[in-house]
């Protein structure tokens, strides 16, 4: 009897959890997209006006060729970024060439930086007075090209990640039998490599178009005149303070990225594992002419990264360039270019803490939910099916829905607009989904037996989870930490709408000071941003070094 009234009450407990997981999402994130909705519908008024706006705006031609110029940019970016991708993650996977680590730690530095820095170095590279305009031939940066390139430099990175993954997976034994057939090098690529990464190669187009198509920062920076869907928002909801209309945009916006997850989602499901239990790891075999012929492409792509993040660095000391090329420290008292000054930075170190202990908490304490209960089958696919929305849902959407439902007059969470708090929980809400899912696979590690076993010996679960789970999982919940904490610190398209007087970020200020003409002192803060997110990166990689002698050791038995 003792036993099944604790059952009972671990039970109810975890059912109470559910319930307060599905109400957070419910509350940020369902409700404000389902405002959103609804607002596109009606008037200034708020009266009911059916499809009046959607026609509007399906008249309005500078609208309509915002959208196309944000789909054949999206496309043109993706179809650059994932060939390069792909090349130098096979370099570094498939081949035995000199400093593969320092070329992937390389690789991946842009995810450091706002993606708004790409668009001022390329400013001082190939602006009025870059140094190397002449490269452009007459051509300006401000528009499609600027675009392009600093979508290049910004998404590179993750499509990067996802190509070494699927390329770190083979069976060795599939090219042992091409071999064996007498197939050429070209032929191996064609009928073994390429079909045993199609679903990798799909999943980062997919990721790419989206972040192209939904970023913020790079368009308002070095778009000028360039209208795209996501400028767009901005113009109708600050500069005309047309919420309707900026409502039916954020709709349209929504779109492109919903078709693109559906497509990945449909893709996935046809995906089979490429490694059976007798399957043979790859490992890959000495070749001079291919190994350095790779190696001076990642260079090439290394130095094109290192270059732009350096511009960016040394413009920030420069005196008034290209005129008076003496260094300075003057740039970096922000207060002189934006009247928050150092506070926007400090405001953003604050809600990255808050975004990387709350959310990191939140999504595990989620996903453990999810994986590891048992019952109450209904709430827990609620859980699930609500935390793989954020995917979906560019962070100008969310920001704009925010603005509709929590500046609704009447609702009892109003008093969060314009705070810290609701920067974070809008950031932790914004990218719930890959988080859960590193966590909800960190889970699936574990054996269910666990569980079984302290059910049998009286355990609480709650008394498993922080004894036995947590530990084991403890690695991929500080990665969890690190990538909400970086998300946090380099985000604005989500923030830009909802910041107050006392709550600016440092993201925000860097269009703002760059929109006054202080670009120097923009790229110094983008440059702090950087160097916050690295000393993260060294402090994540300490801990979980600790943390692996501590709670890893059964791993090595």
């Amino acid at each position: 009897m003792p036993l099944r009234t604790r059952l009972d009450t671990d039970a109810l407990l975890q059912r109470l959890a559910l319930l307060g997981v599905v109400a957070y999402l419910a509350v940020f994130l369902a409700l404000p997209l389902g405002t959103l909705f609804e607002k596109s519908f009606r008037d200034q008024n708020g009266a009911w006006v059916g499809l009046a706006n959607w026609l509007r705006y399906m008249e309005t031609p500078s609208l309509v060729a915002s959208l196309w110029n944000t789909i054949w940019v999206s496309l043109l970016a993706t179809a650059i970024v994932v060939p390069l991708a792909f090349i130098y993650a096979y370099a570094l996977t498939r081949t035995t060439m000199r400093f593969r680590g320092t070329f992937r730690a390389i690789g991946l530095l842009p995810i450091l930086a706002p993606s708004l820095l790409s668009a001022i170095s390329l400013i001082y590279l190939f602006g009025n007075q870059g140094l190397a305009r002449w490269v452009l031939m007459g051509n300006s940066v401000y528009g499609p090209i600027g675009i392009v390139i600093a979508q290049v430099f910004y998404c590179f990175p993750h499509a990067f990640l996802i190509l070494a993954t699927a390329l770190s997976i083979a069976d060795k034994r599939h090219y042992e039998a091409a071999e064996v057939l007498g197939a050429s090098n070209a032929r191996i690529f064609l009928t073994v490599t390429l079909p045993g990464v199609k679903y990798g190669l799909v999943s980062a187009f997919f990721v790419v178009f989206t972040m192209v198509a939904t970023d913020f920062g790079i368009p308002k920076v070095i778009g000028g005149r360039f209208n795209v869907l996501a400028t767009d928002i901005y113009k109708q909801v600050v500069g005309q303070q047309n919420f309707e209309m900026g409502a039916v945009v954020g709709m349209v916006l929504l779109l492109p990225a919903c078709l693109a997850f559906a497509a990945d989602r449909w893709v996935a499901r046809r995906q089979v594992a490429l490694l059976t239990a007798r399957a043979v790891p790859f490992t890959p075999q000495a070749n001079a002419m291919r190994d350095w012929l790779l190696f001076a492409f990642c260079t090439a792509i290394a130095l094109c990264i290192l270059t732009l993040l350096g511009i960016a660095a040394w413009a920030s000391f420069i005196q008034y360039w290209p005129w008076n090329m003496t260094l300075t420290w003057r740039h970096y008292i922000f207060s002189n270019a934006d009247a928050s000054g150092w506070s926007a930075y400090f405001n953003t170190l604050q809600m990255a803490a808050l975004v990387a202990t709350f959310g990191t908490f939140i999504i595990a304490f989620g996903a453990w939910l999810v994986e590891k209960t048992k019952g109450a089958e209904i709430l827990r696919g609620v859980v699930q099916f609500l935390a793989m929305i954020p995917l979906a849902v560019p962070g100008l959407v969310l920001g704009i829905a925010y603005i509709f439902f929590f500046n609704k007059p009447g609702n009892p969470l109003g008093f969060l607009y314009g705070t810290i708090g609701i920067l974070a929980l809008n950031t932790i809400t914004h990218f719930y989904t890959v988080a859960h899912l590193t966590a909800l696979q960190a889970l699936k590690q574990m054996d269910p037996e666990f569980e079984s076993v302290s059910a049998s010996l009286k355990v609480s679960v709650w008394r498993t989870a922080w004894k036995v789970t947590l530990p084991v999982v403890s690695p991929a919940m500080l990665d969890v930490w690190f990538y909400m904490f970086v998300n946090a610190m380099t985000t604005v398209s989500a923030v830009v709408f909802l910041y107050g007087p006392f709550s600016k970020l440092a993201s925000v200020s860097i269009i703002n000071m760059d929109e006054a003409g202080f670009t120097a002192s923009a790229a110094g803060m983008g440059i702090v941003i950087v160097l916050t997110s690295g000393f993260a990166k060294i402090l994540q990689s300490l801990l979980a070094a600790h943390l692996a002698k501590r709670t890893q050791a059964w791993r090595t038995r």
